[in-house]
């Protein structure tokens, strides 16, 4: 199926990163040559003149789903994987610092020493500024993924697309690392998702996306320069779309 993906209509993205990515390939912690490299081509994003916010997993820091912490408080672990998210978005911001790039955490949780309170127009200020923002601390609320957090700030700040950077090409009819006749697809509708029973993202995360006409293109973050082939190649990823 050819892909109605239009990259001249994405100008202010949504990339949403989960916290495996960032550790590499120990699983945990750090990697700092996988970030050197995903900050390198969020620069190289931000001078092409795209408007940029992140969204960042915790799972690198705190999975709060692991077997030997299910009899504890399940508000309590989605608190704590919260704070990790922005304990990443601390590092990647500053890295980008580093580099001359100007960057910006805005947290959930009000943390006044730390990150500056989220809200809408604050960080629409600082992306007309053309900072990158960071939006951490997920929804600030228990029961939900960063997927979902990434859809709704997108939607508050009024973005084009929601990038979910991934360790596959895209989306597959079945999970290409368990089915080898897995068949992948470019191009997508909600309803055909739905109805084939396709998981992009969690439940809420996606029903909030249809709902809102939000879309949405999952591709592999971990080949180098995806990330601007997934806004600019129509053949890059798996465009989702109304």
């Amino acid at each position: 199926m050819k892909s109605t993906f239009k990259p001249e209509k994405i100008n202010r993205l949504m990339l949403k990163l989960s916290g495996e990515i960032l550790a590499g390939t120990s699983g945990f912690g750090f990697d700092d040559e996988v970030l050197g490299r995903l900050t390198d081509e969020l620069i190289e994003l931000k001078n092409l003149g795209y408007t940029i916010a992140v969204v960042l997993g915790g799972g690198n820091i705190f999975r709060g789903g692991s077997s030997s912490n299910k009899s504890l408080s399940r508000v309590t672990l989605d608190n704590i994987g919260m704070l990790a998210t922005i304990q990443n978005a601390l590092y990647l911001s500053e890295i980008l610092l580093s580099k001359g790039c100007d960057a910006e955490v805005f947290s959930s949780f009000v943390l006044d020493k730390v990150a500056v309170h989220y809200s809408a127009p604050k960080v629409q200020a600082a992306l007309s500024q053309g900072k990158i923002c960071f939006v951490a601390g997920g929804t600030g609320n228990p029961y939900f993924t960063t997927d979902t957090a990434a859809v709704l700030r997108a939607l508050e700040l009024k973005l084009d697309i929601v990038l979910k950077a991934t360790k596959v090409d895209g989306l597959y009819t079945a999970d290409p690392m368990q089915d080898p006749h897995a068949t992948f697809i470019q191009d997508a509708s909600y309803q055909t998702c739905l109805q084939q029973r396709l998981r992009v993202m969690d439940l809420s995360a996606f029903s909030l996306a249809a709902e809102n006409s939000m879309p949405i293109k999952i591709f592999n973050i971990l080949k180098p320069q995806n990330l601007k082939a997934a806004l600019q190649d129509a053949n890059t990823g798996t465009y989702i779309h109304p």
